[in-house]
This record gives C-alpha cells, structure tokens and sequence, in this order.
C-alpha cells in the first residue's frame, strides 16, 4: 500500500530530475554558442583593424543602411571616405568586406577563391549547383564543357532571333502607347529576353511574350530575388528549417517549384524532339551544338550522361541569368537614353544611317555602332546588371598598399561603388559616353559589368549583342523620354532592379 503511494512522488521526483539535467544542458550549449559567437566577432574585429568602417552596433552592426531599400547611397559615402575597402556588418558576428578599387579587385579575381557559400547557398534550392554556385574542378569541368555554346559561329544566326523577339515587343508597344503613351517597361523587356534565351539557347519555337506560363515564371524570378535578398539580411532566416516554417519560406518554395515546372518543360519537350526519326543524328552532326543540345549530349569521363540533377542545374542557370540580367541593362539603356535625348537622337542617327528602317540587322551591323556601344558601356557603368559577387578567402591575401585579410574572410566585390568610384572614374554620376571612345585608357579592371577573371560570364557577348539589337531597333521606332514623376530608384538584388519600376514615355516615330 505504502509503495503504490509513493510511486507516483517518486516518478515526479525522476521527472523533475531529467528536466533539471535537461535545463542545465541547454543552459550549457547556449553559453558554449555564445562563447563560439563572441570568439568569432573577436576574430572578425582583429581581421578588420587595418580597415576602418563607420561606427556599428554590436549587435545590429550596419542594419540601418539596409532599410527602406536605399544601401546604395550609404554605400557611395563609404566609397568617398575609405579608401579601396571597408568592412560592413550584418550583424554582430556576420560581415564581409566591401571592396572598391580596381586594384583590389584585380588581385581577388586573379586567385582562385570560390563563392561565399554562406550566401550562394540561398539560391541553390531554385537554380541548383550550375555554373554560378559550383566551385573547383568541377565548375570547370562544366565551364569547359559549355563554352563552345557561346562560339561566334554559334552566336550569329541568334542576331536574326533576337531581332524578331524585339520587333514582336515593340509592336505591342505601339498598341500599348496608342492608348497611353507611358509605360512601364520591365516587365515586357524581361518578356522580351525571356523569349530570346528560350529560343536561341533552349531551341523553342514560337513566341514566348504572350504566354501565361511565361509571365508566370518572370513573376516568380522577380520574387524570388526579393525573397532571397531579404533572407541575407535575416538573422533568423540563416537556418534552413526555421526558415521553411515561415510565409516567406513557404512561398520561396512554391516559386522554385513554379520555376522548376517551366524549366523541366523545356527540357521534356527538347528531348521529345530529338527523339523523332533521324533528329538526334541530324543535330549531332551539327558543328556547334546550342547550349540545351550541349547538356543533353554531354558525356562525362565514365561514359554516363550528365545527372538530370546537374543537367536541369544548368537549365535553371541559364535561364534566369540568360534573361535577367540582359533585361536590367537593356531597361537602364533605354531610361539613360530617354533622360539624355542629345544622346538619344546621335545613337538613333547612327543607326538610321546603318539600317535604314531596320527591317534586317545582321552580326556584321553590331561592330559598325561605335556611338551607341560607347552610350551602352556607360550606362552599364552607372548601372551595371549585377551589382556584387562575393568571395570566400581560401587563404590569407595581401593588397597592394600592404594591407592584408587573414583566410576566412567573405569580399564583396562591389561592381556598382567600383564604377561609382570617384578616383576610378571623375565625376562618376555624369552620364558621360566619351569615357568609352576608341582611345581612351582605362584599368583593365575599373570596368567589370560582366565580373572578371576565370569566372567572368560566360554569356556576355550573347549580352552585348542582344542589347545592341534592342536599343538599334527600339530607337527606329521611337522616341524616349523619362517620366518625372516616377524617377526609377536603383536597388540592389541579385540583379539591378528599380524599386519602383523604370517608366518612360514613348512616341511612336513616324
């Protein structure tokens, strides 16, 4: 009787017991986190005391240049006042080490470092490990086996295919501006690349800029890009699990999968093609194969196919910095031409008299528009589509002037405060195409739109010569001018976007 009585006080004893040991284990682990964390800010603060840096919170670090989407002016002011680098902290045990000089940049892209995968690895769920997230051996395993798809004998029937999506884009201009002659032009520009990669790299046929499907998949990149930017600069967000409980997990991982949906498409109905009657031996006769056929043709060294896994990687890769990118520089073109019309009319005269009407632009007209391509390279100064890559010191450096980060260190290499840089370029915020004239001298590293060095794009002639045919084909068929009451703010993401939009007025040319 006595021990059935006792029992239950005993097993709350036993209990009680196994929650104390249980608090002072996790009292323990969370004192030992701390340490670790305070260890790893005491070593960060040592790593940076050759490079000063405004005043931050221990805690907050610099979060306040993160708000309201403005980073960039906070930026420039560092850019005037510290010379070459400085260090800016995410929080109190993150940072990295923003870096602006050519020189200095020169040296990081001359070693062999790979992506800070602290960061890289938030785009991995959509875009898997392509060419941007791989490092080492085998990044250059696929490096080699890509680049034939950007041979100039590859690269010069597109011209005719880049042509044809940008003319269906205009004609829906015209429609558009005969109702309202201002228009938001992002959007139909993102279209318009959109549909050019799909069919110069991905052989489809047919026009993409109508398609739902399509518009569907530029909303997702669009908010994907806010997702992951936001997601760098959380906190909380670091951790994988945490973050697929939140909304904002939980919608990141639905517009992967609505990306992953339109580019599996893509390569089921490439590899139903090829597998009609005689396509396969017909395309694999071809001298240079598109990049889609690359990937679907590759073999590794045992003999195997590419994985679908590695294969749809470079899918996902390609799609987004094939069509994003090119749709940042082509939209900042055409604002910097509609705020500057003296320069605006001497690129269109010089097509005019190139083209004519411009019902055929060929690869032989690209290097015949030396006025238009200095007005391109300037605004890819001023904006250049991809504002930042960062780096993870895979051993100790040394910089020109002496000064030196130990192993360990995350460099951001800022192309957008390097082209803001006043000691690079004078007057910097001058919209000045004569910095690119024919004669002019340069650091060969002050000018990085497409990055530098081993990992430098792989696609920017494909780029260039995209952006010529639209802006030659544009400026045929009408005339710019900024709206001023919506004057578009740069932001940066993953790609240069504007906060609110890139909107112009647009009168059709007669």
């Amino acid at each position: 009787m006595s021990v059935s009585v006792l029992s239950p006080t005993r097993d709350l004893g036993g209990i009680s017991g196994l929650l104390q040991v249980a608090s002072l284990l996790s009292l323990l682990l969370l004192l030992l986190k701390a340490a670790q964390l305070y260890m790893h800010r005491q070593w960060l603060l040592r790593a940076f005391q050759q490079f000063p840096s405004p005043p931050s919170h221990w805690l907050y670090g610099h979060y306040w240049e993160f708000q309201n989407g403005t980073e960039l002016q906070p930026l420039l002011k560092r850019v005037e006042k510290y010379t070459s680098a400085c260090p800016r902290w995410l929080w109190g045990t993150k940072a990295h080490v923003l870096v602006y000089d050519p020189d200095y940049i020169r040296v990081v892209l001359g070693r062999s470092d790979p992506k800070n995968p602290s960061s890289y690895r938030f785009l991995a769920p959509w875009i898997g490990y392509g060419l941007l997230l791989l490092n080492g051996q085998t990044w250059f395993q696929h490096r080699r086996l890509l680049t034939p798809a950007f041979h100039y004998d590859i690269l010069k029937p597109y011209v005719g295919l880049m042509a044809n999506s940008v003319r269906v884009m205009l004609d829906k201009w015209e429609e558009l501006v005969s109702q309202d002659s201002q228009l938001e032009i992002f959007e139909h520009v993102s279209l318009m690349t959109l549909d050019t990669i799909m069919k110069c790299a991905f052989s489809h046929q047919g026009s993409n800029q109508t398609d739902r499907n399509s518009q569907s998949y530029i909303q997702a990149t669009r908010d994907l890009n806010n997702l992951i930017f936001s997601r760098l600069r959380n906190f909380f967000y670091q951790n994988d699990i945490i973050y697929r409980l939140t909304p904002e997990g939980r919608r990141s991982h639905q517009l992967c999968q609505l990306a992953h949906q339109h580019t599996d498409k893509v390569i089921k109905l490439r590899k139903a093609h090829l597998q009609e009657e005689g396509e396969m031996e017909k395309v694999s006769q071809k001298r240079h194969l598109d990049f889609l056929d690359i990937l679907l043709f590759a073999r590794v060294k045992n003999g195997s196919s590419l994985s679908d896994t590695d294969l749809r990687a470079e899918v996902d890769t390609f799609m987004f910095e094939g069509h994003d990118t090119t749709a940042s520089g082509i939209s900042w073109i055409l604002y910097a031409l509609a705020s500057h019309p003296e320069h605006q009319q001497r690129c269109r005269e010089e097509i005019q008299s190139l083209l004519g009407d411009g019902a055929s632009i060929t690869w032989d007209h690209l290097d015949q528009m030396p006025y238009t391509t200095m007005c391109i390279k300037e605004v890819l100064r001023l904006y250049p589509p991809v504002p930042a890559v960062s780096r993870e010191l895979s051993k100790p450096i040394t910089f020109p002037d002496g000064r030196a980060l130990p192993a360990g260190i995350t460099v951001l290499l800022s192309f957008y405060a390097l082209h803001h840089n006043p000691k690079v370029w004078p007057n910097p915020e001058v919209f000045d195409p004569s910095r690119f004239a024919p004669a002019s001298a340069r650091h060969s590293h002050a000018f990085l739109p497409f990055s530098g060095g081993s990992r430098n794009c792989i696609g920017k002639q494909f780029a260039m010569n995209e952006m010529k045919v639209a802006v030659a084909l544009t400026l045929l068929r009408f005339e710019l001018a900024p709206d001023p009451s919506r004057v578009p703010i740069p932001t940066p993401r993953i790609v240069l976007k504007s906060k609110n939009g890139i909107h112009l007025h647009l009168r059709k040319l007669p």
